[in-house]
């Protein structure tokens, strides 16, 4: 596989900070105040001139600066694309040497100001204006360029690294506004302009189309994702900008790049303005965002665990485990459950759930449709508060790529999982099964992804504590390939592995 790299469309040197991005769905908003002095317009003959008149005033320049402690060091900067993001920056530090901070301690002073370029967009005439999380995160200063050649202090009102937006506030009245369009309605093959500030060089517009929706590039685990993928230009710089319609509307909200190289390769990404409104209006009333939670360990299905699971296709999640007295559990939700729909909407996979969960917000009830041995049934939830830093790890769908059994059939050596042994493995509550000792690497276990130290506490549905276990529970495979559980790190998983004819 061709190595890929993710980057940040912002100038911000965002991978200095390390940071990873993230978006959530939410559900199509009600009308809104935020359309306020801009008129929707159409193409002209000529191209997007009169769109572009009408919205680029309300898109603006967003610079953050931080004070951080210097390196006393910088042993990496003969990399030419280190020093594109860790160089001079304009802030007058060399690659190699430090400077004074102006307080007379010279270069006795090792801390130096970060800076940040990146965009933003104006969302009410009094002066709310939203941008990435990522490019005014731990800034001790933001300032905003306007349009009209002004520049203005800005105080952060909330930011939401999950979501990867912030809401700022300025002191000014009578802005132009760019309106919230309706991102849902968004279509692929859509026309869309990118407006924003890459490189520093000024306010640029580009024209693409809308390349897919729902994409999630899996940065963080936990995150919640459903980009707006785009051909339209996006750089660095760009972050935090505006993705308009032709009808001069805000349908996203630029925030990543896919590209080798840190330009623009035609892969970009933007958070969409429905979740954008959402995240905003909770930012702007208690300025933090409330999500709800289910409690469940969730992961996609592959077609061999779809076969394992005796399911027609590979549509819905399926349930790994469920936190004691969690929604789910109350709801009756098991393991080994495949969830195909929220409130009666098809769910394909585990992003999908993951943000229509969080979108409904904490106390609210929603309506699950299971798949259990082949069985629909529905389950009504009450959802409680999710804590996203407590819950990054379940909340990832961690994939699990295979399973594994004794080391004739499933190429692997186990031993019952002792006290002792689970202490040393970290394993927390009441995992039961055999763990892992080695895995013949060219074995079905080690082609399916299982590692040495995985637990595996179930096949075919049945528990295991010896391999012997193991050998009677491979019997129910039955020409499909065997279902595990196991438990990876605290995590469960399932895994299909089909086994070898070895004994």
């Amino acid at each position: 596989m061709k190595h890929r790299r993710l980057m940040i469309a912002g100038t911000v040197v965002c991978a200095a900070l390390g940071l990873g991005f993230a978006a959530e769905q939410q559900q199509r908003p009600e009308k809104t105040a935020y359309r306020e002095t801009v008129v929707s317009a159409t193409p002209s003959r000529d191209g997007y001139a009169d769109v572009v008149d009408r919205v680029a005033p309300a898109v603006v320049t967003i610079r953050s600066a931080k004070r951080v402690r210097a390196a006393q060091q910088f042993p990496f900067m003969d990399d030419p694309m280190l020093r594109q993001f860790f160089g001079n920056g304009g802030n007058g530090v060399s690659p190699r040497g430090r400077r004074g901070n102006g307080n007379g301690n010279g270069n006795n002073d090792r801390s130096q100001m970060e800076h940040a370029l990146g965009s933003g967009v104006v969302v009410t005439a009094d002066g709310y204006i939203v941008t990435n999380h990522h490019v005014v995160d731990g800034a001790s200063e933001i300032k905003v360029d306007l349009n009209d050649g002004r520049t203005l202090d800005a105080k952060l009102i909330g930011s939401d690294a999950p979501s990867d937006l912030a809401l700022l506030k300025i002191n000014a009245s009578s802005l132009p506004v760019l309106p919230l369009g309706d991102s849902d309605r968004v279509r692929v093959g859509d026309i869309a302009l990118a407006v924003g500030n890459p490189l520093g060089i000024g306010e640029t517009v580009t024209m693409g189309i809308i390349s897919a929706k729902g994409r999630a590039t899996g940065l963080s685990d936990g995150s919640f994702e459903d980009f707006l993928q785009t051909d339209a230009a996006i750089n660095q710089g760009n972050s935090g900008g505006a993705l308009i319609n032709t009808h001069g509307e805000l349908i996203g909200i630029n925030s990543q790049i896919l590209s080798p190289s840190g330009g623009n390769i035609g892969i970009g990404f933007a958070i969409p303005s429905n979740m954008a409104k959402n995240v905003m209006d909770q930012l702007r009333n208690g300025g933090k965002v409330h999500r709800g939670k289910l409690g469940v360990s969730i992961q996609d299905i592959s077609p061999d665990l779809a076969a394992s699971l005796n399911l027609k296709n590979t549509k819905g999640v399926v349930v790994t485990s469920v936190e004691p007295n969690s929604p789910a559990e109350k709801a009756g939700v098991k393991s080994g459950d495949v969830i195909v729909a929220v409130n009666g909407s098809r769910v394909d996979d585990a992003n999908v759930l993951r943000n229509r969960i969080a979108a409904a917000g904490p106390n609210s009830d929603v309506t699950l449709g299971v798949d259990r041995d082949g069985q629909e049934h529905s389950y009504k939830a009450h959802l409680s508060e999710l804590n996203v830093e407590d819950e990054t790890a379940s909340a990832s769908g961690n994939q699990g790529r295979g399973g594994a059994g004794t080391r004739g059939q499933l190429g692997v050596s186990v031993e019952p999982l002792r006290p002792e042994t689970a202490q040393d493995l970290g394993l927390k509550g009441n995992v039961k099964g055999v763990v892992v000792t080695d895995v013949d690497p060219s074995g079905p276990a080690a082609e399916a992804g299982i590692q040495q130290n995985d637990v595996i506490m179930e096949v075919n549905h049945t528990p295991v504590a010896s391999g012997a276990d193991i050998r009677s529970a491979l019997a129910k495979s039955t020409g499909r390939p065997a279902l595990l559980l196991v438990n990876r790190e605290g995590h469960n998983i399932f895994v299909a592995v089909r086994p070898g004819s070895g004994q």
